[in-house]
């Protein structure tokens, strides 16, 4: 009887291992298909797949380095599509503040107040103090608004570049439709409009220092790259070496055709010359009041995220004139 037992353990082991390597071989073509394709056309497929799953109005734009180290575009889909940006159009606030700060008309050390009234909800960490008034320097909101997407942030910036001169700005810089809203106030405004072909043009600039000033391209770039940022979608699925090489910005809002999921950002090479530049903006999505990880989009985005990493993680560049490198994150315990 114990022999019996024993022989259909051992039988019901091999079925359960039979059963687990089918599935895995199942599932191995498709793995295996787009391991096989050019690193573009892996990209593209992912693309087309993760989008159609996500479902709604893709317009995006992805360019990766040749062999001779050129950015070519490799996912192009309705780029040139006007759209609400929303919080990835903090991009360009934050372009337009240091475009004044290039010229010497602002100082990143220079204070502001933070005051009660300017407080705005939503995302960041402002809203969150409960008591304000404390004098904050533009360095700190330029940096609260990159990485943890403040709002009150976009309202301080308009304090320092009133809205019409922030379009007069990136209209001088040659973007045709990235605006923001102005309202009655002209140190506030709405956001703005974007199209994918801009925020890629903008981010290539940025990854190759002729948008601002080196410096400025610099600051910008290592706040967008810091591990501390946005992780729900195209950093999901990375180590935290692999996160540090990726500069993004995340924006998430709704209008009437429904949810709006946007990811733009830079992947750099081992050398920290630009690898790959990407602008994602999807709307009329569902799961509208869904801002996490498993909204449909957000996790179409960590799939391409990962996709995208895999074709440039041993990526040099040597040919590039400018590079970007960030410190090795390092915990440290107090002290």
């Amino acid at each position: 009887m114990e022999m019996t037992r024993r022989a259909a353990l051992a039988i019901g082991a091999g079925a359960t291992a039979a059963l687990a390597g089918a599935g895995r071989a199942a599932a191995a073509p498709v793995g295996d298909e787009l391991a096989k394709l050019p690193p573009a056309e892996r990209i593209r497929r992912t693309f087309a797949r993760q989008s159609a799953k996500a479902g709604g109005s893709w317009y995006s734009h992805v360019t990766r380095v040749d062999d001779a180290g050129v950015l070519r575009t490799v996912v192009e889909q309705d780029a040139d599509h006007v759209v609400n940006g929303y919080s990835v159009q903090k991009l360009a606030v934050a372009t337009a503040v240091m475009d004044k700060i290039d010229r010497g008309e602002l100082q990143l050390g220079q204070k502001l107040d933070l005051q009660a009234d300017i407080i705005l909800g939503g995302s960041g960490i402002y809203f969150l103090h409960t008591v304000w008034g404390d004098d904050i320097t533009i360095a700190n909101f330029l940096t609260a608004m990159l990485l943890v997407s403040d709002n009150t942030a976009v309202r301080m910036c308009g304090r320092v570049v009133p809205a019409l001169e922030i379009n007069e700005i990136l209209a001088a810089k040659g973007f045709v439709h990235t605006r923001v809203e102005p309202v009655a106030n002209p140190n506030r405004f709405y956001l703005g409009t974007t199209t994918p072909h801009e925020i890629t043009d903008l981010l290539t600039r940025l990854a190759n220092h002729t948008l601002l000033a080196p410096t400025s391209c610099t600051f910008l770039l290592s706040i967008l790259r810091w591990i501390d940022g946005y992780h729900d979608g195209i950093r999901r699925n990375m180590s935290s070496e692999e996160r540090s090489r990726v500069a993004t910005k995340y924006g998430a809002d709704f209008n009437n055709l429904g949810a709006a999921r946007h990811e733009a950002g830079i992947m750099f090479g081992t050398d920290g010359a630009p690898a790959l530049v990407y602008s994602f903006f999807a709307e009329a999505l569902g799961d509208l009041d869904n801002y996490g990880a498993t909204h449909p989009a957000v996790e179409a985005h960590a799939v391409l995220g990962r996709t995208m990493f895999d074709t440039i993680k041993d990526t040099k560049v040597p040919a590039a004139q400018a590079k970007s490198v960030v410190p090795k994150f390092r915990p440290q315990n107090g002290g």
